[in-house]
Protein backbone atom coordinates (compact mmCIF):
# COMPACT_ATOMS: atom_id res chain seq x y z
CA UNK A 1 0.00 0.00 0.00
CA UNK A 2 3.00 2.27 0.43
CA UNK A 3 2.76 3.15 -3.44
CA UNK A 4 -0.77 4.73 -2.80
CA UNK A 5 1.43 7.43 -0.94
CA UNK A 6 2.18 10.72 -2.47
CA UNK A 7 6.30 11.02 -2.85
CA UNK A 8 7.89 11.96 0.40
CA UNK A 9 5.27 10.59 2.85
CA UNK A 10 6.16 8.42 5.28
CA UNK A 11 3.93 5.99 8.10
CA UNK A 12 4.87 7.47 11.18
CA UNK A 13 2.49 4.94 13.66
CA UNK A 14 -0.06 2.44 13.61
CA UNK A 15 -2.65 2.44 15.13
CA UNK A 16 -5.12 -0.75 16.12
CA UNK A 17 -8.50 -0.17 15.89
CA UNK A 18 -11.21 -1.82 17.92
CA UNK A 19 -14.54 -3.11 16.86
CA UNK A 20 -13.06 -5.69 13.88
CA UNK A 21 -14.78 -8.83 14.09
CA UNK A 22 -13.87 -10.99 10.87
CA UNK A 23 -11.15 -8.44 9.94
CA UNK A 24 -8.05 -6.55 11.44
CA UNK A 25 -8.43 -2.31 11.63
CA UNK A 26 -5.30 -0.55 11.50
CA UNK A 27 -5.16 3.74 11.94
CA UNK A 28 -1.93 4.43 9.96
CA UNK A 29 -0.44 8.53 10.50
CA UNK A 30 0.94 9.80 7.53
CA UNK A 31 3.83 12.06 7.85
CA UNK A 32 3.33 14.32 4.62
CA UNK A 33 5.98 16.39 2.84
CA UNK A 34 3.50 20.03 3.67
CA UNK A 35 5.13 19.18 7.42
CA UNK A 36 1.30 17.69 8.93
CA UNK A 37 0.01 14.57 9.48
CA UNK A 38 -3.34 13.05 7.89
CA UNK A 39 -5.16 9.48 8.87
CA UNK A 40 -5.94 6.38 6.97
CA UNK A 41 -7.65 2.81 7.83
CA UNK A 42 -5.98 -0.01 6.42
CA UNK A 43 -8.82 -3.20 6.39
CA UNK A 44 -6.66 -6.46 6.88
CA UNK A 45 -7.56 -10.08 6.35
CA UNK A 46 -5.57 -12.03 8.15
CA UNK A 47 -7.21 -15.32 10.36
CA UNK A 48 -7.62 -18.88 7.99
CA UNK A 49 -11.68 -18.25 8.68
CA UNK A 50 -11.98 -14.91 7.27
CA UNK A 51 -9.72 -15.42 4.15
CA UNK A 52 -12.17 -17.49 2.44
CA UNK A 53 -14.15 -14.76 1.93
CA UNK A 54 -11.72 -12.01 1.96
CA UNK A 55 -11.70 -11.24 -1.67
CA UNK A 56 -15.47 -11.22 -2.02
CA UNK A 57 -16.16 -8.97 1.41
CA UNK A 58 -13.29 -6.40 -0.19
CA UNK A 59 -14.67 -6.09 -3.78
CA UNK A 60 -17.99 -5.58 -2.60
CA UNK A 61 -16.55 -2.72 0.01
CA UNK A 62 -14.63 -0.83 -3.43
CA UNK A 63 -17.52 -1.29 -5.51
CA UNK A 64 -19.73 0.57 -2.93
CA UNK A 65 -17.44 3.16 -1.72
CA UNK A 66 -17.12 3.88 -5.26
CA UNK A 67 -21.28 4.14 -5.83
CA UNK A 68 -21.28 5.87 -2.77
CA UNK A 69 -18.40 8.47 -3.71
CA UNK A 70 -20.86 10.86 -5.31
CA UNK A 71 -23.65 10.74 -2.91
CA UNK A 72 -24.71 12.40 0.22
CA UNK A 73 -23.89 9.98 2.44
CA UNK A 74 -20.22 10.09 3.84
CA UNK A 75 -18.26 7.45 3.56
CA UNK A 76 -14.53 6.36 3.67
CA UNK A 77 -12.71 7.32 0.30
CA UNK A 78 -11.32 4.07 -1.59
CA UNK A 79 -7.40 4.60 -2.00
CA UNK A 80 -6.77 1.36 -3.15
CA UNK A 81 -7.26 -2.04 -2.83
CA UNK A 82 -5.75 -5.81 -3.21
CA UNK A 83 -8.20 -8.54 -2.76
CA UNK A 84 -6.13 -10.95 -3.35
CA UNK A 85 -3.18 -10.36 -1.92
CA UNK A 86 -0.98 -9.97 -5.10
CA UNK A 87 0.78 -6.90 -3.65
CA UNK A 88 0.24 -6.92 -0.14
CA UNK A 89 0.85 -9.93 2.47
CA UNK A 90 -2.89 -10.29 3.04
CA UNK A 91 -5.89 -9.25 1.24
CA UNK A 92 -6.11 -5.19 2.33
CA UNK A 93 -8.36 -1.85 1.78
CA UNK A 94 -6.87 1.55 2.28
CA UNK A 95 -9.35 4.49 2.82
CA UNK A 96 -9.62 7.55 4.34
CA UNK A 97 -9.74 7.91 8.01
CA UNK A 98 -13.34 9.65 9.25
CA UNK A 99 -13.76 12.07 12.38
CA UNK A 100 -16.23 11.22 14.74
CA UNK A 101 -16.59 8.07 16.95
CA UNK A 102 -19.34 5.32 18.10
CA UNK A 103 -21.40 5.90 20.27
CA UNK A 104 -22.96 2.81 22.31
CA UNK A 105 -23.76 4.19 25.83
CA UNK A 106 -27.51 3.99 27.53
CA UNK A 107 -27.08 7.97 27.74
CA UNK A 108 -28.76 10.12 24.57
CA UNK A 109 -30.22 6.75 22.86
CA UNK A 110 -33.04 8.68 22.30
CA UNK A 111 -31.49 11.49 20.41
CA UNK A 112 -29.25 9.46 18.44
CA UNK A 113 -32.37 6.36 17.23
CA UNK A 114 -33.78 9.96 14.77
CA UNK A 115 -30.35 10.35 13.05
CA UNK A 116 -29.63 6.83 12.70
CA UNK A 117 -32.82 6.30 10.74
CA UNK A 118 -32.38 9.38 8.53
CA UNK A 119 -29.02 8.09 7.74
CA UNK A 120 -30.63 4.77 6.77
CA UNK A 121 -32.95 6.21 4.57
CA UNK A 122 -30.51 8.58 2.69
CA UNK A 123 -28.05 5.01 1.95
CA UNK A 124 -31.47 3.55 0.43
CA UNK A 125 -32.01 6.10 -1.49
CA UNK A 126 -28.62 6.03 -3.26
CA UNK A 127 -28.84 5.37 -7.05
CA UNK A 128 -26.54 2.48 -7.78
CA UNK A 129 -25.63 1.50 -11.79
CA UNK A 130 -24.50 -1.05 -12.02
CA UNK A 131 -26.36 -2.56 -8.87
CA UNK A 132 -24.63 -4.02 -6.02
CA UNK A 133 -25.19 -8.27 -5.99
CA UNK A 134 -27.98 -9.55 -4.16
CA UNK A 135 -28.15 -9.65 -0.36
CA UNK A 136 -27.51 -12.86 1.38
CA UNK A 137 -28.49 -14.98 4.18
CA UNK A 138 -27.04 -17.44 5.84
CA UNK A 139 -29.65 -18.22 8.42
CA UNK A 140 -31.96 -21.48 8.16
CA UNK A 141 -34.65 -22.84 10.13
CA UNK A 142 -32.23 -25.74 11.42
CA UNK A 143 -29.27 -23.00 12.23
CA UNK A 144 -31.09 -21.13 15.22
CA UNK A 145 -29.19 -21.80 18.31
CA UNK A 146 -32.35 -21.39 21.06
CA UNK A 147 -31.07 -19.85 24.07
CA UNK A 148 -31.24 -22.39 26.84
CA UNK A 149 -34.02 -19.99 29.24
CA UNK A 150 -35.72 -18.91 26.09
CA UNK A 151 -39.43 -19.44 25.47
CA UNK A 152 -39.12 -22.79 23.79
CA UNK A 153 -42.72 -22.81 22.68
CA UNK A 154 -42.39 -18.82 20.90
CA UNK A 155 -38.99 -20.23 19.55
CA UNK A 156 -40.24 -22.40 17.73
CA UNK A 157 -43.01 -20.67 15.99
CA UNK A 158 -40.35 -18.06 15.20
CA UNK A 159 -38.43 -20.33 13.50
CA UNK A 160 -41.70 -21.96 11.36
CA UNK A 161 -41.42 -18.00 9.81
CA UNK A 162 -38.45 -18.94 8.45
CA UNK A 163 -39.67 -21.95 6.86
CA UNK A 164 -42.16 -19.83 4.93
CA UNK A 165 -41.81 -18.02 1.34
CA UNK A 166 -39.62 -14.93 1.31
CA UNK A 167 -41.71 -11.79 0.60
CA UNK A 168 -41.26 -10.16 -2.90
CA UNK A 169 -40.00 -6.61 -2.17
CA UNK A 170 -38.70 -3.21 -3.98
CA UNK A 171 -35.00 -4.00 -4.11
CA UNK A 172 -32.58 -0.62 -2.80
CA UNK A 173 -29.02 -0.34 -2.07
CA UNK A 174 -28.20 -1.99 1.48
CA UNK A 175 -25.53 -1.41 4.17
CA UNK A 176 -26.11 -5.22 5.42
CA UNK A 177 -24.53 -4.26 8.69
CA UNK A 178 -26.05 -0.65 9.63
CA UNK A 179 -25.99 -0.41 13.38
CA UNK A 180 -24.47 1.94 15.98
CA UNK A 181 -21.12 0.42 15.85
CA UNK A 182 -21.05 1.41 12.74
CA UNK A 183 -21.95 4.79 12.58
CA UNK A 184 -19.56 7.80 13.75
CA UNK A 185 -21.44 10.75 15.73
CA UNK A 186 -19.92 13.94 16.31
CA UNK A 187 -16.97 13.70 19.44
CA UNK A 188 -17.53 16.88 21.03
CA UNK A 189 -19.17 16.09 23.90
CA UNK A 190 -21.65 19.67 24.23
CA UNK A 191 -22.36 19.59 20.61
CA UNK A 192 -25.59 18.39 19.30
CA UNK A 193 -25.19 15.03 18.25
CA UNK A 194 -24.55 14.54 14.60
CA UNK A 195 -23.16 11.69 12.34
CA UNK A 196 -20.10 12.48 10.80
CA UNK A 197 -19.69 9.11 8.89
CA UNK A 198 -21.08 5.49 8.45
CA UNK A 199 -17.91 2.46 8.09
CA UNK A 200 -17.61 -0.82 7.35
CA UNK A 201 -19.56 -1.54 3.54
CA UNK A 202 -18.29 -5.05 3.21
CA UNK A 203 -21.49 -6.06 3.15
CA UNK A 204 -23.19 -3.55 0.87
CA UNK A 205 -25.71 -5.68 -1.37
CA UNK A 206 -28.94 -5.20 -3.19
CA UNK A 207 -32.70 -6.13 -1.47
CA UNK A 208 -35.27 -5.17 0.88
CA UNK A 209 -35.26 -1.91 3.24
CA UNK A 210 -36.89 -4.15 5.41
CA UNK A 211 -33.86 -6.46 5.82
CA UNK A 212 -31.62 -2.85 6.46
CA UNK A 213 -34.32 -1.88 9.61
CA UNK A 214 -34.56 -5.14 10.78
CA UNK A 215 -30.36 -5.66 11.79
CA UNK A 216 -30.59 -2.13 13.38
CA UNK A 217 -33.40 -3.07 15.43
CA UNK A 218 -31.97 -6.20 16.62
CA UNK A 219 -28.70 -4.63 17.53
CA UNK A 220 -30.66 -1.35 19.49
CA UNK A 221 -32.60 -3.98 21.38
CA UNK A 222 -29.83 -6.02 22.39
CA UNK A 223 -27.82 -2.51 23.30
CA UNK A 224 -30.34 -0.91 24.85
CA UNK A 225 -33.63 -3.21 25.09
CA UNK A 226 -36.44 -4.44 22.85
CA UNK A 227 -38.03 -1.35 22.55
CA UNK A 228 -35.79 0.19 20.74
CA UNK A 229 -36.00 -1.96 18.32
CA UNK A 230 -39.59 -1.01 17.61
CA UNK A 231 -38.85 2.09 18.37
CA UNK A 232 -36.16 2.15 15.33
CA UNK A 233 -38.31 1.11 12.67
CA UNK A 234 -40.43 3.50 13.51
CA UNK A 235 -38.10 6.06 13.34
CA UNK A 236 -37.21 5.09 9.91
CA UNK A 237 -40.97 5.33 8.53
CA UNK A 238 -41.24 8.88 10.08
CA UNK A 239 -38.10 10.30 8.31
CA UNK A 240 -39.60 8.80 4.94
CA UNK A 241 -38.47 5.33 4.80
CA UNK A 242 -40.65 2.90 2.69
CA UNK A 243 -41.53 -0.82 4.66
CA UNK A 244 -42.92 -3.38 3.33
CA UNK A 245 -47.25 -2.57 3.80
CA UNK A 246 -47.40 -6.29 4.44
CA UNK A 247 -47.24 -7.67 8.58
CA UNK A 248 -46.54 -10.48 7.59
CA UNK A 249 -43.43 -9.64 5.18
CA UNK A 250 -42.57 -6.85 8.23
CA UNK A 251 -42.37 -9.65 10.84
CA UNK A 252 -40.08 -11.99 8.15
CA UNK A 253 -37.60 -10.02 8.45
CA UNK A 254 -37.09 -8.55 11.71
CA UNK A 255 -37.81 -12.76 12.47
CA UNK A 256 -34.99 -13.50 10.26
CA UNK A 257 -32.34 -11.23 11.54
CA UNK A 258 -32.58 -11.93 15.24
CA UNK A 259 -32.68 -15.30 15.03
CA UNK A 260 -29.48 -15.01 12.62
CA UNK A 261 -28.33 -13.12 15.51
CA UNK A 262 -28.87 -15.91 17.67
CA UNK A 263 -26.14 -17.97 15.89
CA UNK A 264 -23.05 -16.03 17.83
CA UNK A 265 -24.70 -13.70 19.71
CA UNK A 266 -21.69 -13.86 22.26
CA UNK A 267 -19.59 -12.72 18.92
CA UNK A 268 -21.57 -9.91 18.13
CA UNK A 269 -21.70 -8.80 22.05
CA UNK A 270 -17.85 -9.20 23.08
CA UNK A 271 -16.87 -5.99 21.16
CA UNK A 272 -19.46 -3.70 22.67
CA UNK A 273 -17.76 -4.69 26.45
CA UNK A 274 -14.61 -4.18 24.87
CA UNK A 275 -15.87 -0.23 24.20
CA UNK A 276 -16.96 -0.12 27.75
CA UNK A 277 -20.45 -1.45 28.09
CA UNK A 278 -19.69 -3.85 30.61
CA UNK A 279 -23.21 -4.16 31.40
CA UNK A 280 -23.56 -6.07 28.68
CA UNK A 281 -23.04 -9.92 30.16
CA UNK A 282 -23.63 -13.30 27.93
CA UNK A 283 -26.64 -13.27 30.27
CA UNK A 284 -28.44 -9.86 29.56
CA UNK A 285 -27.50 -9.88 26.04
CA UNK A 286 -29.43 -13.61 25.62
CA UNK A 287 -32.34 -12.51 27.70
CA UNK A 288 -32.88 -9.29 25.41
CA UNK A 289 -32.97 -11.59 22.29
CA UNK A 290 -35.17 -13.80 23.96
CA UNK A 291 -37.45 -11.12 25.46
CA UNK A 292 -37.25 -8.76 21.44
CA UNK A 293 -38.13 -12.60 20.07
CA UNK A 294 -41.27 -12.54 22.18
CA UNK A 295 -42.01 -9.39 21.14
CA UNK A 296 -42.12 -9.98 17.13
CA UNK A 297 -44.10 -12.60 17.82
CA UNK A 298 -46.62 -10.92 19.74
CA UNK A 299 -49.37 -9.35 17.44
CA UNK A 300 -48.91 -6.06 19.27
CA UNK A 301 -45.18 -6.00 18.61
CA UNK A 302 -45.44 -6.15 14.62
Amino acid sequence: MNRTLDAGERIIDVEPMSGGITAEMRKLTIWTTAGFSRNLVLRTYTEPASLQHAQDSLERENAALTMLSGSVVQAPELLAVDATAAHCEYPSLLMTHLPGSTVLSEAGVAERVPLLARQLVEIHAVKAEPRPREYQTMTTADTVVVPARADAEVWAAAIDVLRGPVPTYDGRVLHRDFQPGNVLFDASQDATPRITGVVDWAGASWGPTDLDVAHCSTNLALLHGPQWGARFASAYEESGGVLSENTRARQYWRVRDALACSEEVQLWSAPWREAGRVDLTPRLVEDRLDAYISMLMDARGH
